[in-house]
């Protein structure tokens, strides 16, 4: 589905990572790690096209629409008060596939809406304002949009980041089904590792460079594994 030959990232004052080299393939479930500052985030970046690589180059199957790709971006506080209802919020997904022309959801998209908001356990919530649920809460919301953009590859940015430990259990979980059931694509950075590694199928580890790109079991057989709280089963 994507690959990703001799990448270096960064800005041109300054580069982050380099020699990046890897693979994603369909239905696989990958994790960036990596300390702060490394380049989890400008990779997310370069990969979706919002950064271009200052070497190397990536590149998508051709029979990918990347303007598909649903992306779950760091939330920021703006996001958390933003004044809309949580219906509109998941709806909102589609707006990517519609012509500029096309003003109003489908039947089919009202549909699928409810669908994937029931799902994710926030259908309750459909007319509440986003503002008004938990941290926990306002992810699925999100996680429901993204779902509206695309059924087949989900990027997501440390997710779980603030959330308590019952909401992040919630979360892989939710994540861990959509990849083995719906058979979802994942590339995801993450900051605990160890609390989704039992449901991975690949790691990259990022420092100045790229470190590890293998399987799971690969990594947690690596002598990066303990960095992040892993152990070899």
């Amino acid at each position: 589905m994507i690959e990703c030959k001799g990448v270096t990232i960064g800005y041109p004052e300054k580069t982050i990572c380099k020699n990046i080299s890897f693979s994603i393939k369909k239905g696989e479930y990958v994790c960036i790690v990596g300390e702060n500052g490394c380049g989890k985030s400008t990779l997310l970046k370069t990969v979706l096209g919002l950064h271009k690589p200052l070497k190397g180059k990536i590149a998508f199957e051709k029979s990918f629409n990347k303007s598909s790709i649903g992306y779950l971006p760091q939330q920021t506080e703006m996001q958390k008060d933003f004044p809309a209802t949580v219906k509109e919020i998941v709806l909102s997904g589609f707006l990517g596939k519609k012509k500029w022309y096309v003003p109003f959801y489908t039947r089919q998209e009202k549909a699928k809406c409810n669908t994937i908001m029931t799902e994710l356990g926030v259908a309750e919530f459909a007319n509440k304002s986003f503002k008004e649920l938990s941290g926990g809460q306002q992810q699925r919301v999100l996680l429901a949009r993204a779902l509206c953009s695309s059924d087949e590859l989900l990027i997501m940015d440390e997710p779980t980041n603030n959330l308590d430990s019952k909401s992040i259990k919630l979360f892989y979980k939710l994540i861990a089904k959509l990849n083995k059931e719906n058979g979802i694509t994942i590339l995801m950075v993450t900051h605990d590792l160890d609390k989704a590694i039992k449901d991975v199928t690949n790691v990259l580890y990022l420092k100045d460079e790229l470190k590890f790109a293998g399987t799971r079991d690969a990594f947690c057989a690596s002598e990066y594994a303990k960095l992040f709280g892993v152990e070899e089963e």
